[in-house]
């Protein structure tokens, strides 16, 4: 154990959060997100028994969000004809606030998102029970 590293960030997850660089992104995805198979090999967190929220808390504690992008934050949106809406991101929101005040989230559809999902630097799946509840962060820097 370490003073002030939240117990929930595993070992692995802290090691892939110190490798990456600015403008690598990592992925939070709820509990319905294929990670397995969109993680980069080597490169799948599993923190099944956490919610979203938790993860997402938890690693912005350490992780600075990119200020050199408008958007640096990224939900999947609602597939068009999907009666869903989804009040977790406010939740996501909140927490973003609360570490990277006026930091904007971006929207990318479902496949798009996927894509995305397939380059990012590493994957974290959680046993978040809620819908699109799944974002792409991406790194910035310590100033």
């Amino acid at each position: 154990m370490l003073k002030g590293i939240p117990a929930i960030l595993t070992p692995e997850l802290l090691k892939i959060l110190m490798e990456m660089g600015h403008g690598d992104e990592i992925v939070i995805g709820d509990g319905n997100f294929p990670a397995a198979s969109i993680a980069p090999a080597g490169r799948l967190v599993r923190l099944d028994g956490n919610s979203g929220c938790e993860v997402l808390d938890a690693i912005l504690k350490l992780f600075p969000l990119d200020t050199y992008v408008e958007e640096p934050v990224t939900l999947m949106s609602v597939v068009p004809g999907d009666d869903v809406h989804p009040t977790i991101w406010n939740d996501y929101k909140a927490i973003i606030q609360r570490y990277e005040p006026d930091r904007k989230l971006g929207f990318i559809d479902r496949f798009g998102f996927y894509e995305r999902a397939r380059n990012a630097y590493a994957v974290v799946s959680t046993g978040e029970t809620a819908i699109y509840a799944n974002l792409i962060l991406k790194k910035g820097v310590i100033k």
